[in-house]
């Protein structure tokens, strides 16, 4: 999509990163976590922690750091202060994204991948801005509302992009079906949209604006906020609207991503 620029990425991971340490701070660490099951607080922060210098390992080109991220979980759950080792992390994150060279080469595993700095701007955006939501959710002991997430319109759009043309296209991906299904994926509040095709072979997600006749030929349609479809596509919330609920479920036990 491109509306959310690689500088923006790295606002919103400092951001998203103070409110999941300041909702882990609240909860306590060992709050359980509603919406990653089995989780405490202190196994989310080390978590988050651990990618964002995993992350910075690749980025800086530091294969032994790359190769070991274990390590930096140990790190994590041994902490006497996880909020402030995660905070530090992600500090570390963005100062090596902000001295990485425009064209650098790096590892990237999504399709449709922008170069290898933006992706991984936009991809720990992502990736802590759902962590933080699980921090509210211990916070609140209950699963969040998109409301109470607080993300705005475009950058929900953003990470659905990701998403559906990133994520869910590997070959990888679980989402299948004997007969060919298209869904549309439809935001009420942003001029976006998208139509996955689900066949036998992995899914094909084609980009469209929010009046596209294209749209009319899907069985199946997603709608709600861009941050409820956001949330309730990451397997968080359950605020999606959708003409087939037998495939929403289907979405929520396979589009799974797990570290």
């Amino acid at each position: 999509m491109g509306t959310v620029r690689f500088e923006q990425h790295l606002a919103a991971i400092s951001v998203a990163a103070h409110r999941l340490g300041e909702e882990a701070w609240a909860a306590g660490p060992d709050a359980a976590v509603p919406t990653c099951p089995g989780w405490s607080v202190r196994d989310l922060v080390a978590h988050q922690g651990m990618v964002h210098r995993w992350a910075t390992a690749v980025v800086l080109g530091d294969s032994d750091a790359a190769d070991s991220p274990d390590g930096f979980r140990e790190e994590g759950l041994a902490e006497s202060d996880p909020v402030e080792w995660l905070i530090e992390g992600s500090l570390e994150l963005v100062e090596a994204l902000e001295d990485a060279h425009a064209n650098l080469k790096a590892l990237v595993f999504l399709k449709d991948a922008p170069s290898a700095r933006d992706f991984w701007a936009r991809r720990q955006c992502h990736e802590t801005t759902i962590h933080a939501f699980d921090a509210l959710s211990a916070h609140l002991a209950r699963m969040p509302s998109a409301n109470d997430a607080e993300i705005d319109p475009p950058f929900a759009a953003d990470g659905l992009d990701e998403l559906l043309t990133g994520f869910l296209p590997r070959s990888k991906s679980r989402l299948r079906s004997d007969a060919l299904v298209r869904i549309a994926v439809s935001p009420i509040d942003v001029d976006a949209a998208w139509l996955v095709a689900v066949s036998q072979e992995p899914a094909v997600t084609t980009r469209h604006t929010s009046d596209s006749g294209e749209l009319a030929t899907a069985k199946v349609r997603f709608s709600g906020t861009a941050a409820q479809l956001y949330l309730g596509l990451w397997n968080r919330g359950n605020e999606i609207v959708t003409t087939d609920e037998a495939m929403l479920t289907r979405w929520r036990e396979v589009s799974r991503v797990e570290w």
